[in-house]
């Protein structure tokens, strides 16, 4: 589990923009460990999405985010 922890941590800080390394490796640096597997693998799935249509959810540019993501979204941008 470490691993995979490490691996995601990694993913969330190394993004192809700056302002999603900030965004995404923060929350992944606080809350990596005390999410559920199921949680884990919500955000994994999220860290494979484009970043501009991140940024655009982040930012609230775009509130199109799919269903499955909405809270994850919602918990990341607080």
């Amino acid at each position: 589990m470490e691993i995979y922890l490490k691996k995601l941590l990694f993913k969330a800080s190394h993004r192809g923009t700056k302002e999603m390394d900030i965004i995404l490796g923060n929350f992944a640096k606080t809350n990596l460990e005390t999410m559920d597997i199921d949680n884990l693998k919500l955000f994994e799935e999220l860290l494979e999405l484009p970043d501009p249509d991140l940024y655009k959810w982040f930012s609230s540019e775009d509130s199109n985010i799919p269903k499955k993501f909405l809270n994850l979204v919602k918990e990341i941008s607080n």
